[in-house]
């Protein structure tokens, strides 16, 4: 007997508009991922990936199958439901790092804390510690302006660690990057996922960056066309 998947898409299908501005997203992806995968989503603009990562986030939700994370169909859960889902349990890291540009390192990584209500000592606490994974604990009273584009990544990757997740959602992390900073940033999130058990599942239409990962989904007209293991980087 199949265990249950601790994260799977089943039949996922979404479509926008009607008639003859019917666009369908998404149609009919099975995919099933483990606790500790690091799963690289490829594709071309178009294929269909960012709308599934939308749907992993719990930004969206499908028209129709099955969305189950710990067993749960998220597409049933409501608008509450899912943002208490994605604070609980997702992490996200974007292209842009989303940083306050004359705010701290270490004050843009607790801002999360601060939405959850904990205490001031202890966000602090948990925000260095988080910085001294991404290598940055050095920085942490320098603003975003005062740092490099990797380390405005580092500080993004640790802004999403801060509140532990289970599962870290990061769209083309390395889109803004040159090819030296995009390698340290791609062996930051291998040892996050290799040392810390961390789950991550990457967008990325870059292949050299999916060249550090162990599995690679290709999408294409909304399907999954390819999913492939392979010996990482």
């Amino acid at each position: 007997m199949t265990t249950p998947a601790w994260f799977q898409l089943k039949g996922l299908t979404k479509v926008y508009g009607r008639g003859e501005s019917e666009v369908r997203a998404l149609d009919g992806v099975d995919l099933r991922i483990e606790p500790g995968e690091f799963v690289a989503i490829m594709g071309a603009s178009g294929s269909g990936k960012s709308t599934c990562m939308n749907i992993i986030g719990c930004l969206d939700i499908p028209t129709a199958g099955e969305y189950l994370f710990h067993g749960v169909d998220v597409a049933k859960l409501d608008q509450d439901q899912r943002a208490r889902l994605r604070r609980s349990y997702l992490g996200f890291v974007f292209q842009g790092f989303n940083l306050l540009a004359r705010t701290s390192a270490v004050d843009n990584v607790e801002l999360p804390l601060i939405y959850r209500h904990v205490g001031a000592g202890d966000r602090r606490k948990r925000a260095l510690e988080a910085l001294r994974i991404v290598g940055l604990e050095d920085r942490a009273t320098h603003t975003s302006s005062e740092l490099s584009g990797g380390q405005q990544q580092r500080v993004a990757i640790a802004r999403a660690l801060v509140t532990n997740p289970t599962l870290l959602l990061a769209d083309e992390p390395t889109g803004n990057l040159d090819s030296a900073r995009t390698r340290e940033i791609m062996k930051l999130m291998v040892d996050l996922n290799t040392t810390r058990g961390l789950t991550i599942v990457m967008v990325t239409h870059e292949p050299e960056v999916a060249t550090f990962v162990k599995r690679v989904v290709t999408f294409k007209d909304g399907r999954i066309t390819e999913d492939r293991a392979q010996v990482a980087a």
